[in-house]
C-alpha cells in the first residue's frame, strides 16, 4: 500500500495542523486501500419520515442564544461560475451581497433578542483577504470581533498513478486543493477554536453555506435541537426536480445508521435511483446543528479528527490544462459526519430555509422578484409565487459564467413572480421592463444576443433568431493573449508610443481595466465615462479605440474633452464637479505620459481615475495587472462610427432593435476646471495684481495641454494679453520639447526669467525680466514657479503656500488649513510650517493616491477630516483637496494670490517672489535641497544598486562618512493612517544625525529604461547662511551620497541628466 509519508512531510512543511493531517491521512488510506467511496444502492434504505420543523410546538428558549455560535462556510470562490473572489461577495439582491445579508441577519438578531449572538466564518486562503476587507469597510463591528475567522486547510493533490503528491513546476499552487467542507471539524480543532468555544460556554453550533440566505439561526429549531439532546442534526428538504442531483439522506442497512450519500458516491448504474425523488425524498441542505461537547468527545475518541467518508474526484493538476498530470482530489462532506454521531437526527424544514446559488439559474431567480428579502433579511420565495418557485432552464453552456449572465441582464432583471417555467436556449438580452408569465420558451440560434421584447411575455415560445440585433452596438470578442510588461506604475502605464500602437497592446490594457473596474463594483452602464488626454501623438486614435471598447463593455455615456484634450487635474474636476447627478462620472481614462516627451518615437501613457477623481488605488491597479497576465479576448464594437471629437456636441447611436443607445458628448475641455478655480481664488484680487504697471508675468505651457486652460484663465477671465501665455498651442510632440517644467527642460522660460539651468542669475543687460514666471508639463499637473531672476524650489513652494493659505478664499472661508502632506523625498520645509501653525502633517510615499486617501479620510473611510488640505511633491507637483490630482494652474494661481495679498496697496513698491521666499527663510530657516536625476540607465544595474544599499542598511546605520554620521539607514515603509494599507520599498533613506538626508528612489514614470533619483537635503537655521548657492551648500553631502550609492560602478556614470 502506498505510503502517506510524502504527503505528511509536504503538509508539515506548510505548517498545516496535525488534526488536518490526520483527517487527510484517513481519507488517503481509504483511497489506497482500494475504497472507491461509492455507496451502492443495495446497501441502503430510503430515510423514513422525518420530524417537520413546521410541527414543532415548543416555546422558543432565548437563553440558548448565549450558548450558540453561528458559522458560515465562506471558503468558496465560485470558480464554477467564473468567479475569482469570495462567492459571498457576489451581489444577490440589489446592491447587497451574500455577505451583506448575512451580516444584516446577525445584526437584526442581536438587536431583536438583546444578545450578542456569536458569529464566525470559515474562510479559505483564497477568500480571507477579500472577505475581511469587505467586513472592515462596511461592518467594522464584526471585523473587530475576537475569533471571527478560522481558515480552511489545504491538502495535496494526489498523482493518480503513484498516489504520491502531485507536482506542478509552472505553478506550485496547483499542487494543492481544498479538502471540502468536511474540513470544518479539522479546522475547528487545528485552529484552537473548538476548545476556545467550549471554554467560553458555547454548546451549540449552527453551520450553513454562505450562499444560502435562507439558513438563519431559527430559535424554534434551536430549542428543538437542545431539547432532543441529539449530538447532531441535519436540516433536510423534500427533493424536487430542481435539486434531484443533491446529496440525499438514507439509512445504512448494516447498522441502521443515518448516512449522507453525495452524487460523487453514487455508481453510474445507481444514478436513476439516486435521482428518484419519490424514493429518496430528503436532501441535505447543508444546514447543520452540532453539539460542540459531543463533537469534542468524538474527535478525542479518534485521536484528533473525525473519520469521514471519502469523496474522490478525478482531475488534472492544472485545471486549465487537460493534458497535464492526472490527479485525484480527495474531499469530505461535513454532512457526512451524521454517520459518526450515535443518536444523530434529521429534520424537514421548509424551502424558505434553502435558497443557495450554485448556478446562474439560481442567481437569476434570486435576483428577480420571485424572491424577496424579509424584515430579518432572509431571502424567501415571494408569496405571490404560490409556494412553488419558477423552474429555470437557461442555457447552461451560454450562461455557465456569471459575467455572461451579467451581460444578458445589463438592462435589468425581468419579472419572474408569475412565471412557472422559463427555458432559454442561445444568447439573449433581457430587460427589467419584461415580465415572464406562465411557461415561456425563448430560442436564438444566431451568434448574436437578441433582445427579448418588453412587456408581458405569456405562455409562449419565442424564436429570436431572425430578429434585429444591436447593429453598430454589437460587441465582438477579439481573441488575444497576454503581453508582458503591462504593470501600471504610480501614474499608470507608460511605454514608447510604438509599443502602444502594436497589435492588441492598448486593447489588452483597456479591457483589463474595464474588467478590474467592474470587479470593484462599478456599473459601467450607469453614469458617464470620461476620456481625454494631453494631446500627444496617438491620443486621437486611442480615444476612438476606447470608445468602441467602452460601448462593447456596456458604457452608455461618454464625456470626451474637446479635441481629445483634458488636463489631468481637469479630468478630476470633471469627475467631481460635472453634472447632472444622474450622469455623474464614475471614472476616466487619461491618455498621458505626463512630463515625458511625446511623438511617434517618444512616449505614450494611459491611466484610470476612479469616482473620487483620483488615480485608481493599488487594489485596482493590481487587479488590472493581474488581468493583463491572463487575458484571452477583449470586447470591441467594430462597427461603432468614429466620433468627431474636435467640436463640442452630442452624438447618439441607437441599436437596430431599439433596445439600447449610446451617447458620446464632446465637452468643453476647460469649463469644469476653470469654473472650479473661480470658486477657490479671488480672481478680482489677482486681476488687480496683474494689472499693476510694475508687474508682468509669463506662463509657459510648453505646447502641452495646459495651453487652452492658461488662455481661458489669464486671457478670457483675467483680461491679460495673449503674450502672457507662452507656447500655448498644444502639439502632439510638444514642439519637439521635453515638456517637463524644470530648470533644464524649460530652457526658454528660464532664460526669459534671467536664470541658468542651475537656477543662478545670468547677465540680462537692460532687458526687463518679468516679475513672475511659471511653467507646466505635458498633462498640466506640474508647475515650476519663478520670480525675477529667482527660482523657487518645489519644496519651498509647498511650504510657502501652506504658510500663506489664508490668502486663498478656499482655505480662509473654511476656517483655515487643517492638514498638509509631502512625499517622503520632498524636503522638510513644510514640516516646519506645520509645526508652527499646528497643522496635521503626513509623510507619504511618492504617488498622489496617498494624498487622496488623506483627503477622503472622512467622506469615504469615516475617519478624521483633514480638509482643507494642501499637499505636494518635490517633482514640481502641488495641489489641494479641490481635486484628487496635483494641479499646475492651481499652484500658479495660489502664488498669484499670495503676491496679491502682499501687494494690496498699489502705491507701495512691489513685494516680489524673492522677497516672500527670503522672508520665509528668515522665519523658518532654509532647507537646502536638490535632486539629481540619472535618466535612461540600465534597469538591472539600477535595481542591483538599490538592493546593495538595502542590504547594507544595518551596517550603514551608525557609520560616519565624510563628516556625517548616519543615524538611520533604512527602506521607507508607509502605513496608511486611513485604510491601514502598507507600502514597502518606497526609497532608501540615509538620515544623518544633524538632520540632513540622502535618499534614493527608482522612478516608475519613465517610458523606457530606469531613472535613478538622488535627493540631497540639509537644514540651515543660521540666518547668516541663507544665501549660499545650493551647489556650494550641499557639495560635501553630494560627495557622501555618491559614495554611498556607488552609482559609477553600477550604472557607469556620476553625471546627472537633470539637476533640480
Amino acid at each position: 500500500m502506498a505510503s502517506f509519508d510524502a504527503c505528511r512531510a509536504k503538509m508539515e512543511k506548510e505548517e498545516i495542523s496535525q488534526s488536518a493531517i490526520s483527517a487527510f491521512e484517513s481519507t488517503f488510506n481509504s483511497l489506497v486501500s482500494g475504497n472507491t467511496g461509492i455507496i451502492p444502492e443495495s446497501t441502503i434504505t430510503p430515510s423514513p419520515d422525518l420530524v417537520s420543523a413546521d410541527s414543532i410546538s415548543l416555546e422558543p428558549d432565548t437563553t440558548l442564544l448565549s450558548e450558540t455560535v453561528v458559522l458560515k462556510l465562506n471558503g468558496g470562490l465560485g470558480t464554477g461560475m467564473g468567479l475569482d473572489k469570495a462567492k459571498s461577495l457576489l451581489k444577490v439582491k440589489g446592491d447587497d451581497t451574500f455577505l451583506d445579508l448575512t451580516a444584516k441577519q446577525i445584526m437584526k438578531m442581536r438587536e431583536e433578542f438583546g444578545t450578542n449572538v456569536k458569529f464566525m466564518l470559515m474562510n479559505s486562503f483564497s477568500t480571507s483577504a477579500d472577505t475581511l476587507e469587505y467586513l472592515s469597510g462596511k461592518y467594522p463591528e464584526f471585523a473587530s470581533e475576537e475569533g471571527l475567522e478560522m481558515l480552511q486547510n489545504k491538502v495535496p493533490k494526489i498523482d493518480a498513478t503513484t498516489f504520491q503528491p502531485a507536482t506542478c513546476e509552472s505553478n506550485p499552487s496547483n499542487e494543492w486543493c481544498p479538502p471540502g467542507h468536511g474540513d470544518l471539524y479539522a479546522a475547528l480543532v487545528g485552529s484552537g477554536r473548538l476548545d476556545a468555544l467550549l471554554e467560553g460556554g458555547f454548546k451549540y453550533m449552527f453551520v450553513s453555506n454562505s450562499d444560502n440566505l435562507g439558513a438563519t439561526l431559527d430559535l424554534k429549531i434551536l430549542t428543538h435541537f437542545a431539547k432532543s439532546d441529539a449530538p447532531f442534526m441535519m436540516e433536510c428538504c423534500e427533493r424536487t426536480e430542481n435539486d434531484k442531483k443533491g446529496g440525499h439522506l438514507a439509512v445504512r442497512n448494516s447498522d441502521g445508521q443515518l448516512i449522507l450519500r453525495e452524487s460523487a458516491m453514487c455508481a453510474d448504474e445507481d444514478e436513476p435511483a439516486f435521482q428518484d425523488i419519490t424514493k429518496h425524498r430528503f436532501f441535505n441542505t447543508n444546514n447543520l446543528w452540532i453539539r460542540l461537547d459531543k463533537l469534542k468527545e468524538i474527535i478525542d475518541k479518534f485521536g484528533g479528527f473525525i473519520p469521514l467518508p471519502m469523496i474522490k474526484n478525478n482531475k488534472t493538476v492544472d485545471p486549465k490544462d487537460d493534458s497535464s498530470q492526472k490527479v485525484v482530489q480527495l474531499e469530505t462532506a461535513m454532512g457526512a459526519a451524521i454517520e459518526c454521531f450515535e443518536g444523530a437526527s434529521a429534520i424537514v424544514v421548509p424551502r424558505t430555509r434553502f435558497a443557495p446559488v450554485k448556478k446562474c439559474n439560481d442567481l437569476l431567480l434570486l435576483r428577480s422578484d420571485a424572491y424577496v428579502v424579509t424584515d430579518d433579511f432572509r431571502m424567501v420565495l415571494n408569496p405571490a409565487c404560490g409556494g412553488t418557485a419558477p423552474v429555470m432552464a437557461i442555457d447552461s453552456k451560454k450562461y455557465k459564467l456569471v459575467d455572461k449572465l451579467e451581460a444578458a441582464t445589463a438592462g435589468g432583471i425581468p419579472s419572474l413572480v408569475n412565471c412557472k417555467r422559463l427555458t432559454i436556449k442561445g444568447l439573449v438580452r433581457m430587460s427589467k421592463k419584461t415580465s415572464f408569465v406562465g411557461e415561456v420558451s425563448v430560442v436564438n440560434t444566431s451568434d448574436e444576443a437578441k433582445f427579448i421584447p418588453v412587456g408581458e411575455v405569456k405562455d409562449t415560445s419565442l424564436d429570436l433568431t431572425d430578429s434585429p440585433g444591436l447593429g453598430a452596438l454589437k460587441p465582438t470578442a477579439v481573441a488575444t493573449a497576454p503581453i508582458d510588461g503591462q504593470k501600471p506604475g504610480t501614474s499608470g502605464l507608460r511605454k514608447k508610443t510604438k509599443v502602444f500602437m502594436g497589435e492588441h497592446y492598448l486593447n489588452n490594457f483597456v479591457q483589463s481595466t474595464f474588467d478590474a473596474v467592474v470587479a470593484s463594483g462599478t456599473v459601467l452602464s450607469e453614469g458617464s465615462l470620461v476620456i481625454g488626454g494631453d494631446g500627444r501623438y496617438f491620443n486621437d486614435t486611442a480615444i476612438q479605440t476606447i470608445i468602441k471598447m467602452g460601448v462593447a463593455n456596456g458604457v452608455k455615456r461618454f464625456w470626451i474633452g474637446e479635441n481629445g484634450l483634458l488636463s489631468t487635474p481637469a479630468v478630476s474636476a470633471v469627475i467631481r464637479e460635472r453634472g447632472p447627478v444622474w450622469q455623474k462620472a464614475y471614472g476616466a481614462f487619461i491618455l498621458t505620459a505626463s512630463h515625458n516627451p511625446g511623438g511617434p518615437e517618444e512616449d505614450f501613457g494611459i491611466k484610470y481615475n476612479c469616482e473620487n477623481g483620483g488615480p485608481a488605488p493599488e487594489k485596482v491597479t493590481n487587479e488590472i495587472y493581474k488581468n493583463t497576465t491572463t487575458i484571452k479576448s477583449y470586447n470591441m464594437c467594430t462597427d461603432f462610427p468614429a466620433v468627431d471629437i474636435n467640436k463640442v456636441g452630442t452624438t447618439v447611436v441607437k441599436s437596430d432593435d431599439g433596445s439600447s443607445e449610446v451617447t458620446v458628448e464632446v465637452i468643453s475641455a476647460t469649463e469644469a476646471h476653470v469654473s472650479l478655480l473661480k470658486t477657490i481664488f479671488d480672481f478680482d484680487d489677482i486681476k488687480a495684481l496683474l494689472d499693476r504697471d510694475d508687474f508682468t508675468m509669463v506662463y509657459d505651457t510648453m505646447f502641452g495641454v495646459n495651453g487652452p486652460y492658461s488662455k481661458a484663465v489669464f486671457v478670457d477671465e483675467l483680461g491679460q494679453p495673449e503674450s502672457t501665455c507662452m507656447n500655448s498651442t498644444p502639439k502632439d510632440d510638444f514642439g519637439g520639447l521635453h515638456a517637463d517644467p524644470n530648470l533644464t527642460y524649460a530652457k526658454e522660460l528660464v532664460e526669459i526669467m534671467g536664470l541658468d539651468r542651475k537656477g543662478m542669475k545670468i547677465d540680462v543687460g537692460d532687458r526687463k525680466v518679468p516679475s513672475f514666471g511659471a511653467a507646466a508639463d505635458g498633462d498640466g499637473d506640474r508647475n515650476m514657479i519663478l520670480g525675477s531672476q529667482f527660482f523657487v524650489t518645489p519644496s519651498d513652494s509647498l511650504a510657502i503656500i501652506a504658510a500663506y493659505a489664508d490668502a486663498i478664499p478656499f482655505f480662509r472661508v473654511q476656517g483655515g488649513l487643517k492638514g498638509v502632506a509631502r512625499s517622503m523625498p520632498t524636503s522638510g520645509a513644510v514640516d516646519l510650517v506645520a509645526k508652527d501653525l499646528n497643522f496635521d502633517l503626513f509623510e507619504t510615499p511618492t504617488g498622489w493616491k496617498y494624498f487622496g486617501n488623506l483627503m477622503d479620510s472622512k467622506d469615504i473611510y469615516g475617519g478624521k477630516d483633514y480638509t482643507p488640505f494642501i499637499c505636494g511633491e518635490e517633482s514640481f507637483g502641488t495641489g489641494s483637496n479641490h481635486v484628487r490630482e496635483k494641479d499646475g494652474i492651481w499652484a500658479v494661481l495660489a502664488w498669484l494670490s499670495i503676491l496679491a495679498s502682499e501687494n494690496s496697496d498699489a502705491s507701495k513698491p512691489l513685494v516680489t517672489v524673492e522677497d516672500i521666499v527670503k522672508s520665509h527663510w528668515a522665519k523658518y530657516g532654509r532647507n537646502y535641497y536638490c535632486r539629481w536625476d540619472f535618466e535612461g540607465v540600465d534597469k538591472t544595474s539600477a535595481n542591483a544598486m538599490m538592493d546593495k544599499m538595502r542590504a547594507d542598511s544595518g551596517s550603514n546605520t551608525g557609520r560616519t562618512i565624510g563628516g556625517y554620521t548616519i543615524a538611520t539607514a533604512d527602506d521607507f515603509t508607509y502605513v496608511d493612517p486611513v485604510d491601514g494599507s502598507v507600502a514597502k520599498k518606497q526609497g532608501i533613506r540615509f538620515l544623518m544625525a544633524d538632520g540632513s538626508r540622502v535618499i534614493f528612489r527608482l522612478s516608475g514614470t519613465a517610458g523606457s529604461g530606469a531613472t535613478v533619483r538622488m535627493y540631497i537635503e540639509q537644514y540651515q537655521p543660521d540666518k547668516t547662511k541663507l544665501d549660499m548657492a545650493v551647489a556650494d551648500a550641499l557639495d560635501d553631502l553630494v560627495k557622501v551620497a555618491l559614495e554611498l550609492c556607488d552609482i559609477k560602478t553600477f550604472c557607469g556614470t556620476e553625471t546627472p541628466t537633470v539637476i533640480t
